[in-house]
């Protein structure tokens, strides 16, 4: 029987040489060795021990190793923030598996093209997901997670799983790109992949210790997500809570309330709907850090979550590509409208069209580099070419302004556009117009009048707010005496709502269209 040995790079854990490494022990062993009865997982009414999750975990890849799924081969999981969700994935590493997380409520043809390209055989999902009747040549089993047969199989597996003997650059398991241009991308990632964010963005900005309860309102499906549910506080010895219902303002506050949580990880569009539900100020003891990403954050956001909580909101910037935050403010250095600062030992440049380093002050595209990012796009060498570049950068797509080491976002490079020779920052004109009272959210993108670009506004209203004939023309003079007259909107559109992806980006291609 192979000996599993632990990765020297891992901070108080055993320095012995590594003969092989796979990160689903690297999360859980250790504590279910010295703690085996803190609590993992709170799920409603539901506790999960350390000592626990590893049983479960090791039923799990003992049940799918039974059903002869190779190392290697895509299991797809379609399930709620729940533990079946976290074991799955763990227990499909263990074993050798790619687990691919999605999430439970795409529709049978979205879930039909991630099959195809994955070429996943096993589907792992409950409830009425069509994930589970979805079709492909490549799909060889259904697993309900919620099925009497599937409990009776994990009760009968064994609670011991040798596991598969992975390298740290071996690939663990994939995302999806949440579509917010188009089509979504398999996004493989290795076994050092969640240890590295977890050591350099959950400890060494967070600061997480075991003392730590997490909770999430994006869901494990998700980078940002995965990070802040599953191997943030795994790693750490930490507490999360699951939560698997679509997020409420009420839900949140219940949950602060219900379980303490220390760290909350929010959107922007979260944060703006809890301070629209709050009529006064209100704070929440136990909690310790607030954070934001997915989008920037709007200043005005950050400031009113500040006056109505006491608590300053870390926003940052991540990408599935690189599976979690790599720009971020920090813990009594929240500057309100950026991104903050590189998180160590990420490395950031900002370039011109042609790769070439742009002085401090100037927009350009935002190249990233460290050990998390993804070595490729699955079934798209192309798109791997433009993104993944030489010397382990990775084109990350944004535009972006430094200054002083601060980072401050200013659009896509896909939705950047200039109008008489002068580039518009879509991100800039968008916190501006956020900044009128009668706005709840904008999204600024371009159309094309009498054959040249010009800006144009969607904006949702606040609740309550009506008159829009009234308000285009003050929102564009709002816009006026605030920017140039070249970033001015020269059509405002009112909408109930505004195209979201499912981790809350704003879809503004369709917008575009």
């Amino acid at each position: 029987m192979t000996r599993f040995v632990r990765d020297a790079a891992a901070p108080g854990r055993n320095n012995a040489v590594k003969s092989f490494y796979n990160v689903a022990c690297e999360l859980i062993d250790g504590h279910a060795d010295a703690r085996p009865d803190k609590t993992a997982i709170y799920h409603g009414a539901e506790t999960i021990s350390y000592r626990q999750l590893r049983v479960r975990i090791n039923r799990f890849g003992n049940v799918l190793r039974g059903l002869g799924v190779s190392p290697g081969e895509r299991i797809l999981i379609a399930l709620p923030d729940c533990p079946e969700c976290v074991i799955a994935f763990l227990g499909g590493i263990k074993c050798g598996a790619w687990p691919v997380l999605l999430s439970p409520q795409l529709s049978r043809d979205a879930y039909e093209y991630i099959l195809h390209d994955s070429l996943a055989v096993a589907v792992f999902s409950a409830g009425t997901s069509e994930a589970l009747r979805a079709d492909a040549r490549n799909l060889l089993h259904r697993v309900r997670a919620d099925d009497d047969d599937f409990a009776r199989m994990l009760e009968e597996a064994s609670p011991e799983l040798e596991p598969h003997p992975s390298r740290k650059d071996d690939i663990a398991f994939m995302l999806y790109s949440s579509g917010s241009t188009g089509k979504p991308k398999g996004i493989p990632h290795r076994h050092r992949d969640m240890v590295y964010t977890a050591q350099a963005y959950g400890g060494g900005v967070l600061g997480l210790s075991e003392n730590d309860v997490c909770y999430s309102a994006s869901k494990l499906f998700f980078a940002y997500g995965l990070g802040n549910s599953l191997s943030f506080p795994l790693f750490h010895g930490a507490s999360v809570v699951l939560y698997p219902d679509a997020v409420m303002p009420g839900d949140v506050i219940d949950i602060f309330s219900r379980y303490g949580p220390t760290i909350f990880f929010g959107v922007p569009a979260l944060y703006n709907v809890l301070l629209q539900s709050l009529d006064q100020p209100v704070r929440f003891p136990s909690l310790r850090l607030c954070v934001s990403a997915g989008e920037a954050l709007p200043a005005t956001v950050c400031s009113r979550w500040r006056e109505f909580t006491g608590l300053d909101v870390l926003d940052g910037i991540g990408t599935t590509e690189v599976l979690h935050i790599f720009i971020s403010n920090r813990p009594g250095e929240v500057r309100p409208g950026t991104s903050g600062f590189v998180v160590p030992p990420y490395e950031a440049r900002i370039v011109d069209d042609g790769g070439n380093d742009l002085a401090a002050g100037q927009p350009g595209r935002l190249l990233i580099r460290g050990l998390s990012t993804a070595p490729f796009y699955w079934n798209q060498p192309e798109k791997t070419s433009e993104t993944m570049l030489r010397d382990g950068w990775l084109h990350t797509g944004d535009i972006f302004v430094e200054e002083a080491g601060c980072y401050t976002y200013q659009g896509r490079a896909d939705d950047m556009f200039k109008v008489g020779g002068n580039w518009v920052s879509t991100s800039r004109v968008e916190q501006v117009i956020r900044e009128h009272p009668a706005v709840s959210e904008c999204a600024v993108t371009w159309r094309e009048f009498e054959g040249f670009a010009r800006p144009v506004a969607f904006v949702a209203l606040a609740p309550g707010v009506s008159e829009e004939s009234r308000l285009s023309g003050e929102i564009r003079s709002h816009v006026m005496e605030r920017l140039p007259g070249y970033m001015c909107p020269a059509q405002i559109e009112f909408r109930a709502t505004l195209p979201k992806t499912e981790t809350g980006k704003i879809q503004r291609y369709r917008l575009r269209r």
